[in-house]
């Protein structure tokens, strides 16, 4: 996986963004806006109890490392999340789970641990199926079929969505065009299970915020998405050259069914080094985005706890709530 992730108080412009978000995720499958077990805030000028503004989920690249050295097994995953964090939303990663894709008995177990756990499981990251903007349609297709696995596994797990890349060659205008067709061949699969593809800013053309929308108003289905990643604006990776990431993020927004809160390091107050995360908190409540945002940790520090534990408290203290 390339590297991926105010105030609530009651004026006049919070209560037109809590209306347009109660719609936004009316319309948006696999948003909530409530659940019995989510804690809600007291309100200190009302004294009334008010939803937090969004929920915390954990994206399992966070846990990479300890996924990789064995210290964690990926069945293991939404129990961990839940004892460990009291993070009761989870974003799988494909590659971990790769040696089971073709289990039929795979999904079933990992939907009854998620939940056993108490878990809500949200999203699959799919990564290496092959590239779905390839310019040869052979190619191309071969990786449509290889996603559409992924989908019907989401589909046991309950996901709302998969997460997948627009992986192309060419000019800008060639990628797009490649991609719209990738996407949208692997949408026919999507709407008959009613499920969501969604892109992730993740690197190349997909980073740039212009380009991705462009994209989405090309393919044009409701099922088809965006997955603002806050710190994955990268668009070359040799000479790190970077997409505003405000920017991106506001671009992307107005397609999102998921949201990445990508985080490296913090300083002694327990704010994100890399990225202002009121800023970035205050586009996704102006878009009316009221579903979850992903805990995604990926910083040099190899305390990954840590790193999960401190994207999380600073989460929720800006509205969202385990």
């Amino acid at each position: 996986m390339i590297s991926s992730m105010n105030d609530l108080g009651t004026t006049r412009r919070d209560f037109v963004h809590t209306t347009i978000g109660f719609v936004a995720v009316a319309a948006t499958p696999g948003l909530v806006i409530s659940n019995p077990t989510t804690p809600s805030a007291l309100s200190k000028e009302t004294g009334m109890t008010t939803e937090p503004w969004f929920r915390i989920s954990l994206a399992q690249w966070s846990l990479h490392r300890a996924l990789r050295a064995g210290d964690l097994l990926p069945m293991d995953f939404p129990e961990h999340t839940r004892k460990q964090y009291g993070i009761k939303g989870v974003e799988y990663v494909s590659t971990f789970y790769g040696d089971q894709k073709n289990d039929p008995a795979f999904p079933g177990k990992l939907r009854q641990r998620a939940e056993d756990a108490g878990v809500q499981s949200l999203l699959i990251m799919v990564d290496g199926e092959g590239p779905l903007g390839a310019p040869d349609e052979a190619v191309r297709m071969e990786a449509v079929s290889n996603h559409r696995a992924w989908l019907d596994i989401a589909k046991a797990l309950g996901c709302h969505s998969i997460r997948v890349n627009a992986n192309s060659e060419g000019t800008p205008d060639e990628q797009l065009a490649c991609c719209a067709k990738g996407m949208s061949a692997l949408l026919e699969h999507a709407d008959a299970l009613e499920l969501n593809v969604l892109i992730e800013n993740h690197g190349g053309h997909s980073s740039n915020g212009a380009w991705l929308s462009n994209l989405m108003k090309t393919v044009d289905n409701p099922r088809f998405g965006t997955l603002p990643d806050f710190g994955n604006f990268i668009l070359d990776w040799n000479t790190m050259e970077e997409y505003d990431r405000y920017r991106g993020t506001t671009e992307l927004m107005p397609w999102a069914k998921a949201v990445s809160a990508k985080s490296h390091a913090f300083n002694s107050e327990g704010l994100e080094t890399g990225t202002d995360y009121e800023r970035m908190i205050q586009i996704v409540k102006d878009a009316g985005y009221r579903g979850w945002i992903g805990v995604e940790y990926e910083g040099p520090d190899d305390n990954e706890p840590r790193g999960i534990e401190q994207t999380r408290d600073l989460l929720m203290k800006l509205g969202g709530a385990c």
